[in-house]
Parts: structure tokens; sequence; C-alpha cells
């Protein structure tokens, strides 16, 4: 049995990765780096031995000139609207201008192409190397509008915002060493579960933008706006049936191509602002004045960037096991150090910290197109919308119930990736089961009901408790040194065998 992944040069047949009960069968091997792991910790084989490096090789693929565009391009419309809807509300929260509002959005498409190419192209120790889409992290957005208030508020408080983002950016970078060995703790039962945490919650992003975007509109859930969705939706399904080859590759961009005119047709797109916005432009460097470093608000922001990287090892784990590569702990510190170095350069430009994007992981799932060089195209037109306002424009005008026919596949292929690491893991074990189920009820929580962030006394518990893949991921954490690194003092008394399935 085959899987077939396209590549620049064509499709490259790969060896699919194997059953849940093979792997049941062969037993739990340890990844390298993975210190004093055993069979029934969840940890699984990482290694992608022949087939690994034959996928490995379609990472380093670099596509024709016209298919790395439309491919790069794909990528940039599926992280779009989250990029641009977190500095909307930073700037919302602190009261700035229509202008400096604007100015933001540019600003933070040009720190997502900066950090998508650290991270796809690379410095020497710096950078994973594989297609990972950064963008703009919305977890950040309650510390950072706290401190912009707390520092005056509007303009006032913006150089404290981003002389505490540089600061953060600068720590993460350096202590990126640490995180790298904490990869024992991330087997295929936590990684998979922390994936598959991330596609559940991203299903009700999803659900908005298909009604319209606004659920306080009048006009939202309307069939108007569902069918929409379902043109949109309808495409992509279509492609993958009937299309073959580069054309099944950009399903998802034809489908929001189709999905937009038909929203034209219908008086549902709104383009004028693309003849109000400018041809070029961007505020330079530190335009609001040298930034500040206040110990609270770098304190702040260096918690947000903690939970963010622990956050962002369980995608690169799925970028790697989607990509066929190996991800060990060098990459998890490269990685890491990009985002750290990144987050320095977006304080600089005026912007905020950025992460790897779920809906893009989806994407590469969907595609099965790999190439690193690919989503390194997609950064360069994040840097082109950034400093090309016009550009940027067109891509905004896409209703939002359009993209929505695109996330609802995008974001619950996140969950199936979850489940296909997941099947690497022994579930046969009750704590196992246990550790898998707790974090997935407890990282649906904030989904089902925001309004118990509300009632958090502090503004770190807040964070915390306005996003599910945080808790989540926090769960499957704690849950798995819980059960399979803390010594247990539990001893069999002679001639008696302790259940290994016990919780």
């Amino acid at each position: 049995m085959t899987d077939v992944t396209r590549s620049a040069g064509g499709t490259v047949s790969t060896p699919a990765a194997p059953t849940a009960s093979a792997a049941a069968g062969t037993g739990a091997t340890s990844a390298p780096g993975v210190a004093g792991a055993a069979a029934g910790k969840g940890v699984g084989d990482r290694s992608g031995g022949r087939a690994g490096r034959t996928r490995t090789a379609a990472v380093d693929t670099v596509p024709v000139w016209w298919r790395l565009a439309a491919l790069g391009l794909q990528h940039v419309l599926a992280f779009y609207a989250g990029a641009v809807v977190m500095p909307l509300l930073v700037a919302e929260g602190m009261g700035l201008s229509a202008a400096d509002t604007a100015s933001l959005v540019n600003t933070a498409l040009v720190a997502c192409g900066v950090a998508t190419l650290l991270q796809t192209v690379g410095l020497p120790g710096v950078g994973v190397r594989l297609p990972v889409v950064q963008g703009m992290s919305t977890a950040a957005v309650p510390s950072l509008v706290s401190v912009g208030v707390a520092a005056g508020g509007a303009r006032a408080g913006l150089p404290t915002v981003f002389g505490a983002v540089i600061a953060a950016g600068l720590v993460l970078f350096l202590v990126a060493p640490v995180f790298g060995r904490l990869v024992r703790f991330f087997p295929p039962l936590v990684t998979g579960t922390v994936v598959t945490v991330v596609g559940v919650t991203l299903m009700a992003v999803a659900a908005r933008q298909v009604g319209g975007g606004d659920p306080g509109a009048p006009g939202f859930g309307t069939p108007g706006q569902l069918g929409l969705a379902a043109v949109t939706l309808g495409v992509i399904v279509a492609l993958y049936r009937f299309a073959k080859g580069f054309v099944a590759s950009v399903a998802v961009l034809l489908g929001l191509v189709a999905g937009t005119a038909v929203a034209a047709l219908a008086g549902r797109a709104d383009f004028s602002g693309i003849g109000d916005a400018a041809w070029f432009g961007m505020r330079a460097p530190l335009h609001y004045g040298m930034p500040r470093f206040d110990v609270m608000a770098v304190l702040s922001i260096v918690l947000v960037m903690v939970i963010i990287a622990v956050e962002s090892i369980g995608q690169f784990f799925a970028v790697g096991e989607v990509a066929g590569r190996e991800v060990d702990e060098r990459d998890i510190a490269r990685a890491l150090r990009a985002d750290g170095l990144a987050t320095v350069a977006a304080g600089l430009l005026n912007s905020f910290p950025t992460t790897v994007y779920s809906q893009n992981v989806g994407l590469l799932r969907i595609t099965r197109v790999t190439s690193r060089w690919v989503v390194a195209a997609g950064g360069v037109m994040m840097l082109v919308l950034g400093l090309v306002p016009k550009v940027g424009a067109v891509v905004a005008a896409m209703p939002p119930a359009v993209l929505g026919g695109a996330t609802v596949v995008l974001f619950s292929t996140i969950a199936v990736v979850g489940m296909q690491i997941l099947a690497k893991a022994d579930l046969s074990q009750a704590r196992n089961t246990v550790l898998v189920a707790a974090s997935l009820g407890i990282g649906f929580l904030p989904t089902a009901y925001p309004q118990f962030a509300e009632h958090m006394p502090t503004r770190q518990l807040r964070v915390l408790f306005e996003s599910g893949i945080m808790l989540g991921t926090l769960t499957a954490v704690a849950l798995n040194l819980f059960f399979h690194h803390l010594p247990s003092r539990r001893r069999p008394r002679p001639g008696t065998a302790v259940a290994a399935d016990a919780p």
C-alpha cells in the first residue's frame, strides 16, 4: 500500500503509515532524544526509515515557478483572515485610530512573512526548515491589550507593548535549547492529543466563518451565507473527486475563487476597499518611538510566549508527521529560536508575536504538497501584501462565509492528523485513554462556554481559559508526566502482578 505525495517534480510514492493494529503488533520504539521511554508510555517510532528519506526529499523540492506561485498563494489565502484579525483586536482594545489600525495590519503581514521565511529557509542554527506557516498569535491579544492600556492606551501604550514583545522574543531565543530538551515529554500520545484538540477547538472558528463571521450581525447564519460556504466546499470536494495532478493540489484555492465569484454575482462581496487602498507603503521600524521595557509588561508577555511555545511544539510535530520527516530536540530548539528571533523582529517592525498556523497544517495534509519552498513563496507573498496595501485589499474582499467553506475542511483535517498520530500510541491502556479523553474534554470547555475566562481572578488565568488549545495542551503534558514520568509508589506483593492498564 502506498501513499502518494505530490511534489514539484510530479508524484512520489512512499510506503503508507502503519495502521493502529500494525503499530500495536510491532511494539513502541523510542525516538532519538527520548530518554527512558518504553512501550506503554505512548511513545511511538518517529523515524521515517526509507519512506522518511523519500518524503524528506519532497520537503526540499523546488517546484517550477508557476506551481510555486499558485501553491504559495493557496497558503496565503488560508492564513490571511486569521493574521489580520489579531492586530484588529489589539487596535480595538487599545483604542487606536483607523490609520494606526491599518498600519498594524500591514506590519503584521510583513512580520508573518519574516517569521515564515525564518522557519522554512532558516539561518545557521535557526529555523526548523519544514513547511511551517507563521501567523499572528491571538493568544497574546489579552495581555498585549492589558499592557498597552496600563501604559496609557492608544499610541501612548505602543512603545511599552513593543518593548515587551522584543524582550519576550529575546528570552525565547535564549531558552530555546531548554524547550528542545522537553521533546521526550511529547510522545505520539501527547502530540496526537494536542493536534486533535487543535482541530476540534478550531471547528468553532470554521462554523462562525460559515455563518458570516459576526454572530451579532442580522444576516448571520442565513441561507445566503450557508450557500456561499456550500459553493466553496462543493467545488473543493468535486475537484478532489474528479481532478488530478496540479488542479487537485490547488483545489482549495480554486474553491475560494469560485466562492468569491458567486458572492460578487450575488452582491455579497464588497470590493470598494481596493480603490481606497494605497499601492505601496509601510510605517518605518520603531515608528512609535523607542521601545520602553517595563518589568511587569515584559514578564506578562514572556508568560504568553512560554504558553505559545508549548503549544507550538505539538504543531511542529504535526508538520513533521505530515511531511514525513522526524522532528527531534534539535529541530524544536531551532524552530523556537526562529520564533524568538521573529518576535524580536516583529517588535522592531511595530508588530506582535507569531505562531504556527493550524489551518495551513491541514492544507498540507489535504494537498500532500510538502515542499518548504512552496511555503517560503507564501512568506514572500505575505511581505508583498504588507508592503502593497492594495493587493491585501483584494484578499480582504473575500467574504467570511466563502473562507468558512474551506476552513470546515482544513480545520477538521487537523483533527484527522491528530488521530493518525494517536494511532502510534497504545490506547489499550486505560490511563492513556483517560489522558486523551480528559485533554479533549478540558480543551473543549472554552469553545463551549467562553464565559469561564471572564470569572478568572488574574489576567494570566484569563489568557489560559480563553484558549482551549492551551488548556488541552497543558492537560495532556501534565497527565503524561503524572502517568508516565512520576515514580509509582505501588509495589506488587510477592507472587502477584499489578494490572498494566489500571488508571
